[in-house]
């Protein structure tokens, strides 16, 4: 038997935005002898989505809370800067209140990313939130190839 990388991290993207998927919406730290759920129950959990399904796919070395941390190990694991989006690509969006954003292309001016906004879930939506943000960053992994 073989695991088929490519396959299964695909099926896993295109499963992000079939619905209310809760195992990634809290990490919780003790900050300052407080316990505190740092993704604010989804809405922060963007970079926990995506360097999940990178890891359970064996694409980069560690899960990440931030999208910074993310892209860091990902440059680390063979992912480099792309100039289109592609189908399974991984964009990082510019800043917006305070906040990066991360996600995966689903191909055809689509993407899927968590929700910052109160259902705190992955959502499908266009690859610029029809020109409401701004693509920094796609990235791509040739062993997706």
């Amino acid at each position: 038997m073989k695991l088929l990388t490519k396959k299964n991290y695909f099926s896993m993207i295109e499963n992000l935005a079939k619905g209310e998927i809760h195992i990634f919406r809290n990490l919780f730290m003790n900050v300052d002898d407080q316990d505190k759920d740092i993704l604010e129950d989804g809405r922060l959990a963007c970079g926990k989505v995506v360097s999940s399904i990178l890891y359970l796919n064996k694409l980069i070395s560690d899960m990440h809370a931030t999208v910074e941390s993310t892209e860091k190990d990902m440059l680390i694991n063979g992912w480099h800067e792309i100039n289109d989006p592609r189908e399974g690509a991984v964009i990082a969006w510019e800043k917006q209140n305070g906040h990066r954003h991360i996600g995966f292309s689903l191909g055809d001016n689509m993407a899927v990313s968590n929700s910052s906004n109160e259902i705190g879930f992955p959502a499908k939506h266009h690859v610029t939130y029809n020109n409401t943000r701004k693509i920094e960053k796609i990235y791509w992994n040739s062993i997706l190839d």
